[in-house]
């Protein structure tokens, strides 16, 4: 199968794209970075973006399936400029809902984990990847060619996942790597709330198999009746997982394991939330939880990356 992968040049995509070529599938990678530089053979590279109707649907035409992952994250930056996320999130996933039900392709649409927070108020980011959920809907009941499923994956983690500041580029902070990075330069691990939230963590190359699993699922079968809800059996705080990310980084450097320190909650966070997944729905694509990477062994792993690719130049700096 020739799998068109939309922003695919993100931190998941790259892991599914290892997935595919695993599986003895092309791809064509869609995303609007030109990075064409970092194709392995099999896959091909469509410079364009998913707001441009004309070039998704040009796209989708030399393709057998779709996985629908370009996005704009993000949780208060999306409620100070919710526009782009609106406009990527929601129109851009109707452009390709659109060119796979014109071309009558299986398609993988990753939803948020966080799903039921539009419900009790939240960030651009889950108001607009949950809205393109019920586009989802609407194309498998009502329209010709409508073969989408939705997978949603709770906080992917893993190597390669990119830093923000002060210690990357990145505009969008996530877990992993901040946790990882603070711990790793000898900084307090900074958590936003008390801690006690529940903010359940799947290691990436986990979420790469349910992707893979759910598309090839949908090209035999149609979409699934649920959504597909990647995540570990196992629910963990905030807390938790910045000591094992302490533990392991106070390992690598010699040095005793750094503080926790909390801050005050950001825009779009909720105290006292639960973000966990129904693991039962893994099923539906011939997976089981129990599989997956542990968590503790998954943090060793990512912080041993960052240690090994990213502290080496910042201490040089």
């Amino acid at each position: 199968m020739k799998v068109l992968v939309t922003g695919g040049s993100g931190f998941i995509a790259s892991w599914i794209r290892k997935e595919l070529l695993a599986r003895g599938h092309s791809m064509l990678v869609f995303d609007h970075q030109d990075r064409r530089q970092q194709l392995a053979d099999g896959e091909e590279f469509f410079l364009g973006d998913v707001r441009d109707a004309t070039a998704v649907t040009e796209a989708a035409a030399h393709c057998d399936g779709i996985i629908h992952l370009a996005a704009v994250l993000g949780t208060q930056e999306t409620i100070s400029n919710p526009r782009p996320s609106a406009e990527t999130n929601i129109l851009g996933s109707l452009n390709v809902f659109e060119a796979a039900a014109q071309y009558n392709l299986p398609t993988v649409y990753a939803g948020v984990g966080n799903h039921a927070f539009r419900l009790i108020g939240t960030g651009c980011y889950t108001i607009t990847k949950s809205a393109a959920e019920d586009l989802a809907r609407m194309y498998n009941l009502y329209r010709d060619g409508g073969r989408i499923t939705i997978v949603r994956p709770v906080n992917a983690y893993g190597p390669g996942q990119s830093v923000a500041a002060p210690y990357g580029t990145s505009k969008v902070r996530k877990i992993a790597p901040s946790f990882a990075c603070r711990a790793l330069a000898g900084a307090p691990i900074e958590v936003y709330g008390d801690g006690t939230q529940i903010s359940d963590c799947v290691y990436v190359a986990d979420v790469a198999t349910a992707f893979v699993n759910a598309l090839e699922y949908t090209a035999v079968h149609g979409p699934t009746e649920r959504p597909v809800e990647v995540g570990p059996i196992e629910s963990v705080t905030v807390n938790d997982i910045a000591r094992l990310v302490a533990e392991q980084a106070a390992i690598l450097t010699g040095r005793e394991p750094v503080a926790i320190t909390h801050l005050p909650m950001r825009p779009g966070e909720i105290p006292n939330a639960v973000v966990t997944s129904d693991t039962s729905t893994l099923k539906q694509i011939g997976l089981d939880a129990i599989d997956f990477v542990p968590l503790d062994e998954g943090i060793r792993r990512t912080v041993d990356y960052y240690a090994q690719t990213w502290l080496p130049g910042y201490l040089a700096a």
